[in-house]
């Protein structure tokens, strides 16, 4: 019984964020420009100008913002939760003259095989994932043994005024957005069992490039 319901609680978070990402997509990149451009842009250049593998997963490919910076070479299959922010992002590809894999679906149940991808890649993702560390968990499994899994996040900072100020916005930036601004990310991909071995703070330790490294016979953080 305790299962049916974790389940469904499970889903319906999923499909609220579905909801939430599906009625932002027209209008996602305007409202987010202003900090894209003095911000989120040079750093999603720098994690993707540091993606090396042959076969690669990005989670949550949103709108397509990370296209420009895809690598020349390799296979790049984006998913998405999202129909809507999916179709933006096939049509960016288009106007780029890329052509990546896309596929629609859900982080905490990727559709992939163990192993398949010599690395994953995302930003911006586990802030909106209903159970990050479910989602963390399966970017682990489909990754090769000993593949790298990079991440561009932001989390709570721990300047203790900002950080409490967080708190107080986040339950209207979730019901606005559909991202929380207070998750500690990187305690999350700990507890998923990923291994940190580098980890650059940027802008009061809001946001941090982390990678890690999957191992497939670790043991998963409680």
């Amino acid at each position: 019984m305790g299962t049916s319901t974790s389940h469904t609680s499970e889903d319906s978070a999923t499909a609220t964020a579905q909801q939430r990402y599906d009625r932002q997509a027209t209008l996602f990149d305007l409202t987010e420009l202003p900090l894209e451009l003095l911000v989120l842009k040079g750093l999603r250049r720098r994690l993707w100008g540091r993606i090396d593998g042959q076969i690669v997963l990005e989670i949550g490919v949103g709108t397509g913002k990370n296209l420009p910076f895809y690598p020349a070479k390799g296979r790049v299959v984006a998913l998405d939760l999202s129909p809507r922010m999916l179709r933006k992002a096939v049509t960016r590809a288009g106007s780029l003259g890329l052509r990546p894999d896309f596929v629609l679906g859900d982080a905490q149940h990727l559709p992939f095989h163990d192993g398949a991808f010599d690395e994953t890649v995302s930003t911006f993702v586990f802030c909106s994932v209903p159970d990050p560390v479910a989602g963390l968990q399966e970017a682990r499994r489909v990754v090769r043994d000993d593949g790298p899994i990079k991440l561009l996040e932001h989390q709570r900072t721990s300047n203790p005024l900002l950080g409490w100020l967080m708190d107080r916005v986040n339950p209207f930036a979730v019901r606005l957005t559909g991202a929380n601004i207070n998750r500690r990310t990187q305690a999350n991909v700990e507890r998923a069992g990923i291994q940190l071995d580098s980890v650059e703070s940027e802008k009061l330790g809001i946001f941090r490039l982390m990678r890690g490294v999957c191992r497939q016979g670790a043991v998963v953080g409680a």
